[in-house]
């Protein structure tokens, strides 16, 4: 879930760095009226909060005697609160736009990379399977009003296998809602008109 979380992180900053780089719009415009803008935002928000607040917190009791993975951790808040600030100021003319995607997409990708690299070692180091379902159910419940455009905008693009693995972590009810509706429904938004 993680890693396709992440995927759809980075297809979403392909997505808004072309449409900020268009000259024939105002990029502020179709950023305010955008859905996916709006998804994109309240989506990272909503994963980066809830390992705020769900995996930092457990991992710094139990990594308490080792500096180096308090520095990561210290290090991955540090790298949520750059890229909150960065997503902030969207009013701006379109050249601070233009600047404030720049440093959005540049934040996150180096985020992602970093918390690929070294962070997922660690959580998997660190928390256990009870805590780490904890996250993915609290991270479920603060979608759960949306959940019929989540999991089609954070599957979109990704391979069958990757489809696979995520859905059958899911009830057979809500794989079927996801085939039948969900993602039929998504596949129809005009997400960046």
């Amino acid at each position: 879930m993680m890693y396709a979380m992440h995927a759809a992180l980075r297809r979403e900053l392909e997505r808004i760095a072309r449409v900020t780089a268009r000259a024939d719009d105002d990029p502020k415009h179709v950023l305010r009226t955008a859905a996916g803008w709006e998804m994109f935002k309240s989506y990272l928000r909503i994963h980066h909060t809830a390992e705020d607040d769900m995996l930092w917190p457990p991992m710094r009791t139990a990594l308490a005697d080792n500096a180096d993975a308090e520095a990561l951790l210290d290090a991955m808040e540090a790298e949520h609160s750059a890229i909150d600030a960065a997503l902030a100021d969207r009013n701006s003319g379109p050249q601070r736009l233009g600047e404030q995607t720049d440093a959005l997409a540049t934040a996150l990708r180096a985020h992602l990379g970093h918390e690929e690299a070294e962070g997922l070692a660690v959580i998997d180091a660190t928390i256990t399977r009870e805590l780490f379902q904890a996250f993915g159910a609290e991270h479920g419940m603060r979608i759960a009003g949306d959940v019929q455009r989540y999991l089609p905008w954070m599957l979109e693009g990704a391979t069958p296998d990757v489809t696979a693995t995520v859905l059958g972590q899911l009830p057979p009810p809500v794989q079927q809602a996801y085939r039948d509706q969900w993602q039929p429904a998504y596949a129809r938004l005009a997400l960046w008109a």
